[in-house]
């Protein structure tokens, strides 16, 4: 009976330790606020969207432009059937509304800071940096410019 109890034990220790190290190599704050290096909508980190001139990080949402905010991952089947979309908005909104993709597999901490809990989420900010629309999964080419013209992008 000893030996029983104390063969759990050993068990749920071992399986402590292997949840907590994965939580930390995994879900890690990097404690960054803001300066998150993002990518463009097409995915392409070459292209640096939210980069200033300086090339520092753009802080996240954009501030004084609507922000459309998409995380997910280059892998996740949603996301890629929306990255063309995106890239699509991207050009039509030029300079009128920043629309942004964080890979949240290479950003966790990005994950973490949104509260993001499936993928794809996008979420809508407006010029203050308020968030005004979340959603979660595929989003349409029309949802997304029906939501932009309700935040006054035209």
């Amino acid at each position: 009976m000893k030996k029983r109890i104390r063969t759990v034990l050993i068990g749920v220790v071992a399986l402590l330790a292997v949840f907590s190290v994965i939580r930390f190599q995994f879900f890690s704050d990097t404690g960054e606020v803001k300066g998150v290096p993002v990518e463009s909508a097409a995915g392409d980190t070459s292209k640096a969207l939210p980069e200033t001139v300086a090339g520092e990080s753009r802080e996240v949402p954009v501030k004084g432009m609507v922000t459309m905010l998409d995380l997910g991952a280059s892998s996740c089947i949603p996301c890629k059937m929306m990255a063309p979309i995106l890239k699509k908005m991207e050009k039509k909104y030029d300079g009128k509304a920043a629309i942004i993709f964080i890979d949240v597999w290479k950003h966790r901490e990005q994950a973490k800071r949104f509260g993001i809990r499936a993928i794809p989420t996008q979420i809508f900010f407006d010029k203050e940096g308020k968030e005004i629309y979340r959603h979660v999964g595929f989003v349409s080419e029309a949802e997304i410019v029906k939501q932009l013209e309700k935040m006054g992008v035209g």
